[in-house]
């Protein structure tokens, strides 16, 4: 009996939402997947700590949240 296997593509159609948002550590340049903590600042700004697992070098970004106008 043969046996057939189902080949997926490997492509995405589109990146994600976030992907391109993550930041790369500034020393040795690998790739961060999650903040090691954010914070809610005043003004609409998040802040968000790095910490890279690789060499250990800790940094902060800042992000404005944008305001939605109510449409009332």
């Amino acid at each position: 009996m043969s046996a057939r296997a189902a080949i997926r593509s490997t492509k995405v159609p589109r990146p994600s939402p976030r992907g391109s948002d993550l930041p790369a550590c500034p020393v040795c340049a690998d790739s961060m997947v999650a903040a090691e903590a954010s914070a809610f600042l005043p003004g609409d700004m998040v802040s968000y700590l790095w910490t890279c697992d690789t060499c250990g070098y800790g940094f902060v970004t800042k992000h404005m949240i944008p305001r939605i106008a109510c449409a009332c």
